[in-house]
């Protein structure tokens, strides 16, 4: 049989039966749309993650109270309670050959009003004045509190930018006093977007200094944690130790009462815990593409059982076995073809849409497209 006649045929008969042609696709065209898209929203979202936590900081070490144990977080240690940072252990650290700043902080949450009547539910954290270099943040407007105000318990406020615009929708936030916890802070900065996840971004947080946080907000010493901006990022590993085994000297204990965080450390679980939830995602797709498959094989077989007549009577003048097998295997690889650009295409669409949307820039990598066009293709020649 030509290739000519042989596409003639097929197109003839997917035509004539419309209706089956396209509920024999629509199965396949929902499984590859379901693959691209689950692998297109897991990978966004692990790059969105990465993104995040590499723009604060690539030679940030974090010192949180507490021990970190798997499947159970931070938990108390050695002394009975967790708070076990204090700031003798920020001279401590400061101290130490290769370490560029320390930026001691902590953190609660506070119901924030402004003097325009709004309020908000955000993070505030008692920083030094070199928080926002150590966590490489921007002032977009105004200034960044100094060194003398974080020392002398000052009254000023930075704002995370959606903080900014939850407080002062209307106006620009500079000069205006916001109240936390019944003190009054003149807000004298706004941070740049930065962006984030989950709900303690740097977009969605108070800066004030860390004595005002210590002696007025907080009413405790305690640190919640310190960060450690390294000079020399081949060297993390190094001070990471060093610093550890400082600390449980100072501190006169056995076994870590803290634990120590790189930002390689925190990417590489967030990434196994993305890569495996979209995994899964991806296996629930990939049996949505085995049942439309499934659905395609049992209908090209009631196809063959339908036409016994018709490839009895291409037998009687002359066609062969080979023929006759070629034309249904043209119309299943046809189906098939069709399904995967559809199904590729809508994928791509909605892809477009969720990024669209900015809820999450979805990726659409040419590992999802192949593999929706081999496993339709592959179940068509089957």
């Amino acid at each position: 049989m030509r290739f000519n006649d042989l596409l003639q045929e097929t197109y003839t008969s997917l035509s004539a039966n419309k209706t089956r042609s396209g509920l024999t696709m629509l199965g396949i065209v929902i499984g590859i749309m379901s693959v691209i898209v689950m692998l297109s929203i897991g990978q966004g979202a692990q790059q969105s993650i990465q993104s995040s936590i590499e723009g604060l900081g690539s030679n940030l070490l974090t010192i949180l109270p507490g021990v970190v144990q798997p499947g159970r977080g931070i938990v108390s240690s050695g002394r009975g309670s967790a708070e076990t940072l204090t700031n003798d252990d920020v001279e401590l650290i400061r101290n130490t050959d290769g370490v560029a700043l320390v930026s001691p902080e902590i953190t609660r949450r506070f119901q924030v009003t402004s003097d325009t009547g709004n309020n908000t539910n955000t993070s505030v954290t008692g920083g030094s004045e070199v928080y926002a270099e150590v966590h490489n943040l921007e002032i977009a407007d105004g200034n960044f509190f100094s060194d003398e105000n974080a020392r002398n318990i000052g009254r000023q406020a930075v704002l995370g930018a959606t903080v900014a615009s939850d407080l002062f929708p209307d106006d620009s936030p500079l000069g205006h006093t916001i109240r936390i916890n019944g003190t009054s802070f003149k807000v004298i900065g706004v941070l740049a977007e930065k962006g984030g996840f989950g709900f303690s971004g740097p977009d969605d947080m108070v800066i004030v200094p860390l004595s005002t946080m210590q002696k007025i907000l907080s009413g405790s010493d305690s640190l919640s944690s310190i960060a450690v901006n390294v000079a020399d990022k081949d060297r993390m590993t190094e001070l990471q130790t060093t610093i550890t085994e400082k600390l449980m000297i100072a501190h006169d204990v056995e076994e870590a009462d803290f634990s120590i965080l790189s930002q390689q450390d925190i990417l590489g679980t967030l990434s196994s815990v993305i890569t495996t939830f979209t995994m899964f995602l991806a296996s629930i797709a990939g049996i949505s593409l085995l049942v439309g498959g499934i659905g395609i094989m049992n209908m090209m077989l009631t196809t063959v059982t339908e036409r016994t007549r018709e490839i009895g009577l291409r037998k009687a003048i002359g066609a062969t076995g080979a023929d006759i097998s070629a034309q249904f295997l043209a119309e299943s690889v046809a189906l098939t073809a069709i399904g995967g650009i559809v199904g590729i295409a809508l994928g791509w669409l909605i892809c477009f849409a969720v990024t669209s949307t900015g809820l999450l820039a979805t990726q659409v990598s040419l590992l999802s497209v192949l593999l929706g066009v081999g496993v339709s293709g592959g179940i068509g020649i089957v």
